[in-house]
């Protein structure tokens, strides 16, 4: 709870709510989000759900009993988050969500995240580029309760349902996990031992499966790809171990909405027309991985 000083001295608190800072796309998400706000003023604090929509519920709940201004979430459940969300703005506080959508419009302020379908059709088109026209691949499946997960899946299957020679063999959901990554890698290529590819719903999922794919001897002539753009991604791009990695632009829509809450607050309009917001990808290959800055960004030179 903040003090009375406390408030004297800022604009407000801010609660940000992100899926798990133990991984880094989500861990920039809210640093890049608390910084922000804490340049325009107002005191931030980070928490996580880890996927949980009652831990999200509680977390919603300290930010109501904390007399938030404002909640920037990352939502946990496309459905199942959407009474949590009510509950603040039944309360009050209006609630801005980043990186993943809800299936209803009109609650939160903003909805602000990744083109996933431009930036899944971005890797799909690399992806085909590297590995040619035929062989057998599988794909690793992002967390069923995230429309992230689908929307990139159907994105890959858009481009690669082109080419028929291109056979699809297994599929397995590995929750953006790395340990999952590897663990489900381990079962796909006992059942497919000639695989030529993976492609991954992000980078957690596609470096377990090339540490899967290293233990295995079998790395060598598998073309792996990712989506995110974590440093650890652009590091295997960089050593050659993954062909590409798309990347969000986490940082820059976490920025935003920030100054999209800092309009809402002081003028009562975000300053956006539309709720959902889109911010296209990049993709990250051995032609450019030096032009990549920092966590989730990459220069225009």
């Amino acid at each position: 709870m903040l003090t009375g000083a406390a408030w004297a001295q800022d604009k407000g608190l801010i609660t940000i709510i992100v899926n798990d800072p133990a991984n880094p796309y989500w861990f920039t998400e809210g640093e890049v989000a608390k910084a922000t706000a804490e340049e325009l003023g107002y005191t931030a604090t980070v928490a996580a759900h880890t996927g949980d929509t009652n831990t999200e519920s509680n977390l919603i709940d300290t930010a109501i009993t904390n007399q938030s201004a404002a909640i920037v979430l990352d939502p946990a459940n496309a459905d199942g988050s959407i009474g949590n969300i009510q509950k603040a703005v039944d309360a009050g506080i209006p609630v801005i969500l980043v990186n993943a959508e809800i299936n209803q419009e009109g609650l939160a302020i903003g909805q602000l995240v990744s083109n996933n379908a431009q930036g899944a059709a971005l890797g799909a088109q690399q992806w085909v580029e590297v590995i040619g026209d035929s062989g057998n691949f599988v794909e690793l499946v992002g967390a069923p309760s995230d429309n992230n997960a689908a929307t990139r899946s159907n994105g890959y299957d858009t481009v690669l349902s082109q080419y028929p020679d291109l056979v699809k063999v297994g599929e397995e959901v590995a929750n953006w996990d790395r340990t999952q990554g590897y663990n489900k890698m381990q079962s796909l290529l006992q059942a497919n031992p000639d695989i030529k590819g993976v492609i991954s719903g992000n980078d957690e999922m596609a470096l377990g499966a090339i540490a899967a794919l290293q233990e295995a001897g079998r790395l060598e002539g598998v073309v792996v790809g990712g989506f995110d753009g974590s440093p650890d991604a652009v590091e295997a791009v960089r050593a050659g171990t993954m062909a590409y990695t798309v990347l969000q632009p986490v940082a820059v829509f976490s920025a935003e909405a920030i100054r999209q809450v800092d309009s809402y607050l002081t003028t009562g309009s975000t300053g956006v027309d539309t709720e959902k917001q889109l911010f296209d990808c990049l993709l990250i290959t051995p032609e450019n991985v030096d032009q990549y800055t920092g966590p989730f960004t990459l220069s225009a030179s």
